[in-house]
């Protein structure tokens, strides 16, 4: 019926995508996909029609003259065809100021499908002084795996894997100054060698390689290493996150299920935050079993940041660019002068001088 781009910059973004590429297809259109920078190696599985990596998939995608692209990044390629939606590669977990992080608006974006009423708020307001955007609140396509009736088999294995012992899952940014994952190697390495819980390992795929090596090295009867790839299914199978500043704490709290967290950067009521590797163990004793106020503190934070579990975000995502190229999302103006500055930017990285759009 018609074609649709799906664009990424990072690997963290396929699991973004992939249900989208679903419910496209799905709906009868073709969904076809270029990466570029960390994610340019990457694939996604058929009936994806992946571009080919650098220069050619990019004149490949502008000779397409998609529907709408969608994009798991920062940016977006503005000199492609078609409508411009961000989908966002995370939750806003306050990294940084909101002027430079979740919250930048950078000009290149007709509509933000945001994830719940923490974000769609602000973005909306950041839309009516603007002009040169709409938002719609659907839901992030990447947690449709999480609430879907039907598991792609990874949840099931990591539970076999598990037996009948608890589960948790470690993950860590590779912000150097938030991660955890070099601090709490040795407390989480003591808790594996214990062999009382069963847990899932994974990091950043920017974290150090020196990281990787050493958590890959504590997998064997107790802990098994996750590839960012099987992240949704590791988290659906886990009963307790440990974590940093890492937006997998959002996404894991939509669950209902306890988070403790080491060092956080803006610490909430819903985490079990802690500064010492020692107290490791008793964190988890608390989060294995949660007071009456806390569970209130995740459910109450759920709801505001990701209140859907239908699993049809995807789905959501696709009216919502139907309603802006429709125009029952109403009538954006220009976009700013700095815009064009950028797409002349991503021009030059990007290398391509040709037409466009």
């Amino acid at each position: 019926m018609a074609d649709y781009l799906l664009f990424a910059t990072e690997r963290y973004a396929l699991p973004i995508l992939r249900p989208l590429a679903d419910a496209l297809h799905a709906a009868g259109h073709t969904a076809h996909a270029w990466f570029a920078d960390g994610a340019a190696a990457s694939t996604l599985p058929a009936p994806v029609r992946m571009l080919a990596p650098g220069r050619a998939g990019l004149r490949a995608a502008v000779a397409l003259r998609p529907r709408a692209v969608f994009s798991a990044a920062n940016w977006v390629p503005p000199f492609v065809a078609g409508a411009k939606v961000q989908l966002f590669h995370g939750f806003n977990v306050e990294k940084r100021e909101d002027a430079r992080g979740h919250f930048r608006v950078r000009g290149l974006f007709d509509l933000y499908c945001t994830q719940g009423p923490a974000t769609t708020a602000p973005f909306r307001a950041l839309a009516a002084q603007a002009g040169h955007f709409a938002v719609v609140e659907t839901g992030w396509p990447k947690l449709d795996p999480l609430f879907g009736d039907d598991d792609d088999g990874g949840a099931a294995k990591w539970r076999r894997l598990a037996g009948r012992r608890q589960t948790v899952l470690f993950a860590s940014t590779f912000t150097e100054r938030l991660s955890a994952a070099p601090h709490l190697l040795e407390a989480i390495a003591a808790q594996i060698a214990s062999g009382e819980r069963y847990w899932l390992l994974t990091l950043h795929p920017k974290c150090a390689p020196e990281l990787f090596e050493r958590y890959r090295a504590l997998t064997g009867a107790n802990a098994t290493f996750v590839e960012t790839e099987d992240l949704i299914s590791a988290q659906r199978a886990a009963d307790v996150l440990v974590a940093d500043t890492t937006s997998v704490v959002s996404e894991f709290v939509v669950q209902r299920k306890p988070v403790v967290t080491f060092r956080n950067r803006a610490p909430k009521p819903h985490m079990i935050d802690f500064d010492d590797p020692a107290a490791l163990a008793a964190q988890l004793e608390q989060a294995f079993a949660p007071s009456p106020e806390l569970q209130a503190a995740i459910d109450a934070y759920a709801d505001a940041i990701h209140p859907y579990r239908d699993g049809r975000s995807s789905q959501r995502v696709i009216a919502a660019t139907e309603d802006l190229l429709a125009g029952r999302l109403g009538r954006l103006r220009r976009k700013p002068w700095s815009s064009l500055l950028r797409g002349l930017q991503i021009r030059r990285e990007l290398g391509y001088w040709g037409r466009g759009a």
